[in-house]
């Protein structure tokens, strides 16, 4: 299942609870996750993982990204036919990788969705595109955030139509909040993910919430009402999908009831400074988890 924002301010991936920080959306072998299923979930996280690094880390310019990441799409394929006879660039991804989609039958589109995702953000931090609108930005979590659902309810045989289809609404919501949790960080890595049509509605602009922008007080009020207009969307997908919580079985279920409430606690913080997440990044401290651990006990 996926995971509660991270509480690293230079990553806007959440942040596995019990496991490893760093990649979004992974309960990276946690202690709630069935030892039986430990390495598969290891290797689906690296091959995540190396591929984010690929499309984020270093200073290689946008062209180069794109061929190392056209690369990697070509050993994934490799390995999900079989056909990976040589060890390649990353063969610590995709050895385990090509053993985990032969014993589990991984669903190979699912993976080729993510390096899409991958793909697009190098092109679009390239070009600065803007997202038109909150349905432009939920096809992009249909790439980048809900393939990880959808693999790790395959991992756990629940493949029914209303669960996958609450597992996207999660991973979706966990992705969104994440962008609002990190405005101002993703803003100064050139990652722009405020929808203009929200920013229209309110009257404000993208480059009022960048590091060196003086709002006036008027305008700090009209952002603040942006981001909770975006929160609010947010939230209303997190709680449409959490009756899944209640359906995945044993440890897997209990994880994902934890992740529930990670990401309405984030929520619950950014309402509680104003909405102004621009300025305060809400995040999840130590005392936060006797708050998590007691509303997942009672998660209706």
């Amino acid at each position: 299942m996926p995971s509660p924002p991270a509480n690293n301010p230079d990553a806007h991936h959440p942040q596995a609870p019990g496991g490893v920080n760093h990649y979004e959306n992974f309960p990276v072998a946690s202690w709630l996750c069935p030892p039986a299923l430990r390495p598969a979930v290891r290797a689906l996280y690296h091959f995540a993982r190396t591929a984010d690094d690929i499309a984020d880390e270093g200073e290689a310019p946008a062209e180069q990204r794109l061929r190392d990441l056209a690369d990697y799409r070509a050993q994934l394929n490799a390995a999900l036919t079989g056909q990976l006879d040589t060890p390649g660039r990353w063969p610590e991804v995709f050895q385990p990788l090509r053993h985990t989609a032969a014993q589990h039958a991984l669903p190979g589109p699912l993976l080729h969705d993510l390096l899409s995702a991958f793909e697009q953000d190098v092109r679009h931090t390239a070009n600065g595109h803007r997202y038109a609108s909150s349905n432009e930005l939920l096809a992009y979590c249909a790439l980048s955030a809900n393939p990880i659902g959808r693999l790790l309810l395959h991992l756990y045989d629940v493949r029914d139509a209303e669960s996958l289809a609450q597992s996207d609404q999660i991973c979706s919501a966990l992705q969104l909040i994440n962008f609002w949790q990190d405005i101002r960080v993703d803003h100064a890595r050139g990652r722009h993910y405020l929808p203009v049509d929200a920013l229209a509605r309110q009257g404000v602009q993208l480059a009022d919430f960048g590091r060196e922008a003086t709002p006036d007080a008027a305008t700090q009020v009209r952002m603040a009402r942006a981001v909770e207009e975006l929160c609010t969307q947010a939230r209303a997908l997190m709680l449409a999908g959490a009756p899944l919580a209640r359906r995945v079985p044993g440890r897997a279920g209990w994880e994902l009831r934890l992740v529930v409430q990670g990401g309405l606690r984030i929520l619950e913080k950014t309402a509680r400074h104003g909405h102004r997440s621009w300025q305060v990044r809400p995040r999840l401290r130590a005392w936060d988890g006797p708050v998590l651990l007691w509303r997942t006990l009672w998660m209706g």
